[in-house]
């Protein structure tokens, strides 16, 4: 099984806001962020592992802005880091000024995707091979937030998490 390139995972998805997908303040529903963000990010999972993929986890939200409604909202989705089985995907949201056509980074998430077989059975993804500074990076914080993430289910003791302990012993 080839490693595959950060980028061949590379999804776009950009929509704008319609009045049934926004609260009283005419903002978009953090719902309907998430459920996009959700999509480009299964398509992004899809085109690394080229199988089934199911959410595992929703690892980070931040909302930081609020998209209103009639904007221009675009959906960056590219996985950061492939493991056995498992994959993280990171996101970047987007909104476009309606006058300008500037955009501003409006939120980032971070999700977590099990490549499935026909049965729902776990299986095999290639590796992930990151390029850019920004590649490398989240490449090598995803393996932290697996770890700690671990930790904290209880399936990893501390003293093994060796990527985290090296945050604290530098």
């Amino acid at each position: 099984m080839d490693a595959r390139k950060a980028i061949e995972s590379l999804t776009v998805l950009t929509d704008m806001v319609l009045p049934s997908e926004t609260n009283p303040l005419n903002n978009l529903f953090g719902g309907e962020l998430l459920a996009r963000m959700d999509r480009a990010a299964s398509i992004s999972a899809r085109r690394h592992s080229r199988r089934i993929v199911v959410t595992a986890s929703v690892n980070h939200v931040a909302f930081n802005k609020s998209v209103p409604l009639g904007s221009v909202v675009t959906v960056e989705a590219k996985v950061s880091r492939a493991f056995k089985t498992s994959m993280e995907v990171f996101m970047d949201v987007w909104v476009e000024d309606r006058e300008s056509g500037i955009k501003t980074k409006a939120n980032e998430a971070i999700y977590t995707f099990v490549a499935v077989d026909e049965t729902g059975q776990p299986v095999r993804i290639p590796e992930l091979v990151p390029e850019t500074e920004l590649e490398i990076s989240r490449f090598k914080g995803a393996l932290r937030r697996k770890q700690l993430s671990l930790v904290l289910a209880g399936k990893m003791k501390p003293s093994e998490a060796t990527e985290l302990r090296a945050l604290f012993m530098e």
